[in-house]
């Protein structure tokens, strides 16, 4: 259950690059490292374990204009189908 969190900056750009498992108790370590600023991007290249709490915490994420790379084909599903949900309960009000 590690979350390795790695800031790299190229250039002007700064990123994390998360590694690990990413779930709902990782979130604090994650909201603290965007809060320190300049951060464009979060890279899951390498995070190979999401929670539905992480999922929901990235499409905000999203939704704030954060870029989500590199997720594996079940997060990039997952996103979606919780973004689709999201959708028509918001519709169905």
């Amino acid at each position: 259950m590690i979350l390795k969190i790695e800031r790299i900056r190229d250039s002007r750009k700064v990123r994390l690059r998360l590694s690990g498992e990413f779930r709902s108790h990782h979130l604090d370590q994650v909201k603290a490292e965007i809060s320190r600023g300049e951060l464009i991007a979060l890279d899951l290249e390498e995070v190979d374990l999401v929670d539905i709490e992480a999922i929901l915490f990235l499409n905000a994420r999203e939704d704030e204009g954060i870029s989500v790379l590199h997720c594996s084909p079940y997060i990039q599903e997952w996103m979606s189908r919780e973004q689709q949900e999201e959708k028509a309960r918001t519709d169905w009000r």
